[in-house]
């Protein structure tokens, strides 16, 4: 038989070690996995310094709990703007998300005269964006606080910033979500569903905004007084 070279045995305790430094630092993971994830689920939550704003735009499409329209209150309440925009898509000719946004609005004792309501048929955020800037310009409106889910925050602000106009400041503000929780969101299926979601749309969003900057060219919508249409109807999607 014979004896294994330096070299064999060396190449064997390499191995070995390689081995055991994975396997501690697969448990180091494991041990460290629920910080990892509440960091994860924490960097899609941003929150833009509050300043008073011509108008607060509540974003669609909102929770079943109404949770965007309940902080699109709570910051009128407070005096952060005179005007709450409740921007929805319409689900009927007559009737959409807009109209139960400003129902939500007016229950959480927002008056009816400082309810706009802005109905669209927008299949996502960038067209709601675009949707939107042509309806800020028609206001004169150069300063604006987006109302949104707390796990859609960071999106939004990247794209609306991409879409309007440098003289346009966007502010962006989370509200409470009760189907996402930052610190724990992998433990419900909804939770799970959202984050995916949500880095999915974000990185489809970097791509399709790579190379565009602030813009007021037009987006293709004909507005008619606090409602807007396309032309184009397509159906929603979570993009």
């Amino acid at each position: 038989m014979t004896p294994r070279s330096g070299g064999e045995r060396g190449g064997i305790i390499s191995r070995l070690l390689f081995l055991m430094f994975l396997a501690a630092f697969a448990f180091v993971l494991y041990l460290a996995r629920h910080p990892l994830l509440r960091l994860a689920g924490n960097w899609w939550v941003v929150s833009d310094p509050l300043q008073h704003a011509d108008a607060i735009v509540v974003i669609g499409d909102d929770n079943y709990s109404g949770d965007r329209a309940a902080r699109g209150a709570e910051l009128f309440e407070a005096g952060w703007a005179p005007q709450v925009v409740a921007s929805g898509r319409m689900l009927r000719p007559y009737s959409g998300i807009a109209e139960l946004i400003a129902h939500d609005l007016e229950s959480k004792g927002v008056p009816a005269a400082a309810v706009v309501t802005f109905a669209h048929r927008t299949a996502n955020t960038r067209e709601e964006a675009e949707a939107l800037r042509d309806f800020v310009a028609q206001r004169h409106w150069h300063r604006i606080l987006l109302v949104t889910s707390n796990y859609h925050t960071r999106r939004l602000r990247y794209i609306f910033r991409k879409v309007f106009p440098s003289d346009v400041t966007v502010m962006v503000t989370p509200a409470h979500d009760s189907d996402y929780d930052p610190g724990s969101w992998w433990q419900s299926r909804l939770g799970l569903k959202l984050f995916f979601d949500e880095s999915a749309g974000y990185l489809y969003a970097m791509w399709e905004l790579r190379n565009r900057g602030p813009s007021s060219a037009p987006a293709g919508f004909v507005l008619s007084g606090c409602a807007e249409t396309p032309h184009v109807n397509r159906r929603a999607s979570a993009f």
